[in-house]
C-alpha cells in the first residue's frame, strides 16, 4: 500500500469518533484473524488485536482533543503501529476500526476498565507515554491534550507522580529533571539516588518486553530521559 493511501486510510479513520469495547470484538478479530492468517496472540490477559484496536481508540481521541487533527499526529501513530506490527496488520488494525468501528461511541472507560484487568502497571505506564508522545508530535503539547491525557492516566489508575514525571519528559517546565525523578528540589543526595533506582526499576525496558519490540524500543528513550534527568541533577549537585 502506497505512503499516502495509507495516509487516506489514517485520516478517514480519526475523522469519525470511532468506537472501541474489548467486550464485543471477539467474533470481528476471531473471523478477520482467520480470514487473513493472522496468527493469534496475546498481550498479557488481552490478544493483541484487541489490544490494538483500543489503543487506536485512545489515539483517536488525544488526536481530536484540541479541536483538529494534525498531519505530524496521525504520521507519529501509524509510524509507531507499523513499526510496532509491521505495515500488512497495521494497515489491517486501521481497516478494521474504520470498516466495523467507526460510527460507534468511544467509552475511554470501558477501555481503561479492560486495560486495567489486562495489563500490568508498567504497560499501562507505556501506553500514557505512547498517547503523549502523539500529543507531542506536532510539536506543542496543549492544555485541552493535557486535561485529556490526565483523564486517561487517572482512569488507568496510575499515580499523580508518574503522570505528571512523564509529562515532564515531553514538557519543558522549570525544575523538570526533578519532577522527572518524582521528587522535590529540597530533595536530598540520597534522596536522589533513590528515586533514581525506583524509577529506573519501575520504567526499565524489561518491564514491557511482552508488548513488542517497538514498545521495548519507546521504553528504552524514556529509560534514557530518566538517566538524563538524573545526570543533569548530579552535574548540578556535584556529587
Amino acid at each position: 500500500m502506497s505512503k499516502w493511501l495509507f495516509a487516506l486510510i489514517g485520516y478517514s479513520f480519526f475523522r469519525f469518533p470511532g468506537a472501541i469495547v474489548g467486550y464485543f470484538l471477539g467474533n470481528l478479530i476471531e473471523n478477520f484473524s482467520t480470514k487473513n492468517k493472522f496468527k493469534k496472540s496475546r498481550v498479557n490477559n488481552i490478544s493483541s488485536r484487541e489490544f490494538e484496536l483500543n489503543l487506536l481508540a485512545l489515539a483517536s481521541l488525544v488526536i481530536k482533543a484540541d479541536g483538529k487533527v494534525t498531519k505530524q499526529e496521525l504520521d507519529y501513530v501509524r509510524s509507531y503501529f507499523v513499526s510496532a506490527y509491521g505495515k500488512e496488520r497495521a494497515n489491517a488494525t486501521f481497516k478494521i476500526f474504520n470498516d466495523n468501528i467507526k460510527n460507534l461511541g468511544i467509552s475511554p472507560v470501558k477501555i481503561s476498565m479492560l486495560f486495567n484487568s489486562a495489563l500490568n502497571y508498567e504497560s499501562r505506564l507505556q501506553v500514557i507515554h505512547f498517547l503523549f508522545g502523539i500529543a507531542k508530535a506536532d510539536g506543542n503539547v496543549s492544555v485541552s491534550e493535557i486535561n485529556k491525557l490526565l483523564e486517561f492516566s487517572n482512569l488507568l489508575r496510575l499515580s499523580h507522580a508518574d503522570f505528571q514525571s512523564i509529562k515532564a519528559m515531553f514538557i519543558n517546565e522549570v525544575g523538570g529533571a526533578y519532577k522527572i525523578l518524582e521528587i522535590e528540589k529540597s530533595a536530598t543526595d540520597n534522596q536522589v539516588k533513590k528515586a533514581y533506582r525506583d524509577l529506573a526499576k519501575k520504567h526499565h525496558p524489561d518491564k514491557v518486553q511482552h508488548l513488542g519490540d517497538a514498545y521495548v524500543k519507546a521504553a528504552q528513550e524514556k529509560f534514557q530521559k530518566i538517566q538524563k534527568a538524573y545526570e543533569r541533577i548530579k552535574q548540578e549537585r556535584g556529587f
